[in-house]
C-alpha cells in the first residue's frame, strides 16, 4: 500500500509525553507497583485483536498488576496516545472504580459498560466511553499507548459525564502510587 501523505506531512507533529496525565505535576507519585500485561511487554507492539473500532476487533488488553500500597482505596487507568498530530494525546480508556484487590482486568474488560462490577468509563478524547483502541493515522510512524494506573486514598465521587479533565482535577493531591505500561502500534 502506498504511503498516505497526510500521515507523511504530520509525521513530525506530536501532542508528545509531556502533555500525558503522567506528566502532570498534581498526579506525581511514588512508582511502587508494576503494571503489565499478557498481550504485550514494555515498547511492544500491541497485537493488531487490541486495533480500534474502525478498522479492528477493539478488545482491550487485559491488564495485570502488583499489589499497590495498602492505603490505596481505588484505582484510575487512563491510557493516552501522545503521538497524536494533535495539541492534546488522545484518550484511549478512562476508568474509575477498579478495585485494588483486584489485581487485574480481563481482556475485553474496558468495554462500555464494564462487565466489572464497579467500573465506570469517561469519555474520552474520541467522545466515547470504554475502550478505544489504537488508530493511528497510516504512515505517521510509530505511536506510543501508555496505560497509566494511578493508586487513589479515596474513591472519587463524579457523575457520570465524568471527562478526563474532571478525573484529573479529583485525584489531586490523593494519587499515593502510581504505575505505567507502554504499547506501541503503527500502521505503515
Amino acid at each position: 500500500m502506498p504511503a498516505n501523505p497526510l500521515g507523511l506531512l504530520l509525521r513530525t507533529r506530536r501532542a508528545g509525553h509531556h502533555t500525558l496525565a503522567w506528566a502532570n505535576p498534581d498526579l506525581r507519585a511514588p512508582e511502587t507497583f508494576t503494571l503489565t500485561s499478557p498481550a504485550f511487554g514494555p515498547g511492544e507492539p500491541i497485537p493488531e485483536r487490541h486495533r480500534g473500532r474502525l478498522r479492528g476487533p477493539n478488545i482491550s488488553p487485559a491488564l495485570e498488576w502488583t499489589a499497590p500500597p495498602s492505603e490505596t482505596r481505588e484505582l484510575v487507568l487512563i491510557a493516552q496516545d501522545p503521538d497524536v498530530p494533535f495539541s492534546r494525546p488522545a484518550t484511549h480508556a478512562l476508568a474509575l472504580g477498579i478495585d485494588p484487590a483486584s489485581h487485574s482486568i480481563p481482556e475485553h474488560g474496558l468495554t462500555d459498560p464494564s462487565p466489572i462490577p464497579g467500573i465506570r468509563h469517561g469519555k474520552g478524547g474520541l467522545g466515547r466511553r470504554g475502550y478505544s483502541g489504537p488508530l493511528p493515522i497510516r504512515s505517521h510512524g510509530p505511536h506510543t499507548y501508555a496505560f497509566q494506573l494511578f493508586a487513589l486514598d479515596q474513591p472519587i465521587d463524579l457523575p457520570d459525564t465524568f471527562t478526563l479533565d474532571d478525573t484529573i482535577r479529583a485525584m489531586t493531591g490523593h494519587v499515593v502510587a502510581r504505575s505505567r505500561l507502554d504499547g506501541t502500534y503503527e500502521i505503515r
